[in-house]
This record gives C-alpha cells, structure tokens and sequence, in this order.
C-alpha cells in the first residue's frame, strides 16, 4: 500500500519551472477573466443555478451516474417527484454543492465540518469519515493498484493535515492554482468517505478557489474537462502514488482550468446576451414585464406554474397566464409531462447542453 505523505513534505520549487509556470500563468489569465465576466451578470444566482445544474449532471456522470438534460432540468422544476435514482443524486450534488459555497462565504474557511458536511448532502446519510478498509482501485487484470489508508484514525489524521493545508496559506509558499491540484490528488488518494469521494473532491476544487478569492462564486467547474480525459485523469493520478510525477498532474489540472474557464466565460457571455435580449422584448411586448419575471425564466431553463407563482408573489392564475403568453409569441416551449406542464426556454437550453430542447407534445 502506497503511504500517503503528507502535502507540506513537497517543495514548493519543483513547480517552478518554465513550462509549469507558462501553463499557470495562461490558466489564472483566464480565471481572473472568468471571475471579471461573472461578475457583469445582472444576477449571478442565475449562474449557479444553471451552470451548478450542469455540473452535477457531468460529475456525477464521471462515476457512471447518467441522466439525460431533460430529465435533469425537470428533476430541477420538480425536486419533490424525482424522476429517476439518477437524477435524484445529481439533484443532491447541486444541493450539497450550495452547502459548500454558503459555508465558505460565511466563514472563510473550508473545513472538515464544511467537507462532511457536503458529503452528507450527496450521499443523504451521516456515516461520515471511513472507520472500515477502503475500496481498493484494482486494473482490467483484476489486480490491485492502489489501496488507499485502511485504518480509521490514519484517514482521520490525514484529513486533519489536509485541513491545515487547505486553510493555512503559510504552511507551502505555491500559486493557489498548484495547491488546487495538490489538495485534489491527497484528498481522492486519501478516499475518506465510504462512498461520494470523486463528487466531494470535485466541489472542493471550485470552493478551494472561492475561498482563495479567485471566484466570487462557484462557476469553474472541472468535471467536464475531467469527463473527456478520464483515462488521462486515473492514469496521472495513479503516476502521482506510484512514482511521485507531481509536475504531469499539476500541469493537467491547469489545463483543465484554462480549458474550463474559457468555455465558461463563453458559456455566461452567450446566457447574458440572451438574458438582455429577450428582457427588452418581453419589456416591449408585455405589459406584465418584470425583472423577476426574467430571473425567474433564466434560473432554470424549465420552470412551472408555481415557479412563478412564487417568485412574483401572483396568483396561480395569473402565473399561468403570464406563462401561456409566453408559450404563444415564443419565447417559451409549453410541454405536458404526465399531469404537469412545463415551460422551457429553449434558447437557454440550447446554451448549457448544446442540444435542441424537447419537442412540444404534439
């Protein structure tokens, strides 16, 4: 079994070499970049509700939990009736990915209690850290590769040292950046948690950088980028324990930030072009315009009766109304599921999935 050592036994100047610091310079251009374009949002709860619903749906994907877009986006406007086990977990990921977020912004600090916490909400249960042996990571010939600390009070402590880390900037002189790929790598090796360890690290990533100020909120998520090159991801991750390339992880973790912040920054430039666009001619066109009216359209690319309802502080009649005026001058997709309609923002849709939205019910 690998030992696992502690993060603050590295030195902080192996990274500095000219390719590492070439890669770190682009992907914190482009990071300060996308904090910039978040920021011209009109409202960034917008941006967590639809790119956090994204993400989700890619991370939990990564451990094989597969959902479709619609069946996301309905999950989202229905939490009550989970359509399937698999969206309800990647529902429980946004959940406990806005645990996280408010945790950090309230106390600055990302903490064991904050990573349990987030845990809990993904998997809806408090079994907390391991006291049990661990999974081991076995290859194709059924061999194993990597079995990670099997005692309970060995997981403990080096949770605990990974506190530190995370928290006190004073304990390893390195870019928050390189630190990012470092807690990621120690936490996924440590594997502290019975079940839920690759979805919790994946939130720790976008908070560690919130907490470090990089972000003002969670919107740089790596999962996609970790979806196309997952062989490359366990593979360099495995280099890392059995042979200490530190420099090959850290350089993919920050192309994987460059890469993500740009479709990022793209992705919330093309959701505020069409957030302006469609208020002003909604604004010109309907006398029941308001700006909650718009928050309410782009937080989710599905919403319902009730969803309106509630956000205007109108009747259900009304809200149906404003909705069924929508659906016919087009700027919504009316759809009947079973006994609930839903009214679809197509041009949103098509924005966060790069898919034609559902068809109406014919």
């Amino acid at each position: 079994m690998t030992e696992i050592r502690p993060l603050t036994e590295l030195d902080p100047g192996r990274f500095d070499r000219p390719d590492i610091l070439k890669r770190l310079n682009a992907a914190s251009r482009r990071l300060a970049e996308l904090k910039g374009v978040a920021a011209s949002m009109p409202n960034q709860g917008i941006l967590i509700s639809t790119l956090g619903l994204q993400e989700a749906k890619d991370s939990s994907e990564i451990e094989n939990i597969v959902t479709t877009h619609d069946e996301l986006f309905r999950g989202a406007a229905s939490p009550e009736a989970a359509i399937n086990a698999a969206t309800k977990e990647v529902a429980q990921y946004r959940q406990a990915l806005g645990i996280g977020f408010a945790a950090v912004r309230e106390s600055g600090l990302l903490t064991i209690n904050h990573i349990l916490a987030i845990q809990a909400e993904l998997e809806q249960n408090r079994a907390g850290f391991r006291s049990l042996p661990g999974t081991a990571l076995k290859n194709r010939a059924g061999d194993t590769v990597y079995a990670p600390p099997q005692d309970g009070g060995v997981v403990r402590a080096l949770m605990a040292d990974l506190e530190r880390f995370v928290n006190d900037d004073s304990l390893f002189e390195a870019d928050p950046l390189i630190k990012m790929a470092l807690i990621h790598h120690q936490f996924e090796s440590i594997h502290p948690f019975y079940d839920g360890n690759g979805r919790t690290g994946r939130i720790i990533n976008v908070l560690y950088l919130v907490k470090q100020g990089l972000l003002d909120i969670p919107v740089l998520y790596l999962s996609r980028a970790i979806l196309r090159t997952k062989a490359e991801y366990y593979r360099l991750l495995q280099d890392v324990r059995d042979h200490g390339v530190w420099e090959e992880w850290v350089d993919y973790l920050l192309t994987a930030v460059e890469e993500t912040a740009g479709q990022a920054i793209a992705t919330i430039q093309a959701v505020r072009a069409l957030l302006l666009d469609t208020k002003h001619r909604i604004r010109d066109r309907h006398r029941f315009y308001s700006q909650d009216l718009i928050n309410n359209l782009f937080s989710y690319p599905y919403t319902k009766i009730e969803f309106v309802q509630h956000d205007l502080g109108v009747s259900r009649l009304t809200a149906a109304k404003y909705l069924e005026a929508l659906a016919a001058d087009g700027f919504l997709l009316k759809r009947k599921v079973g006994r609930s309609n839903y009214y679809i923002n197509q041009p949103l849709f098509r924005i966060l999935t790069g898919d034609n939205a559902p068809a109406a019910d014919g």
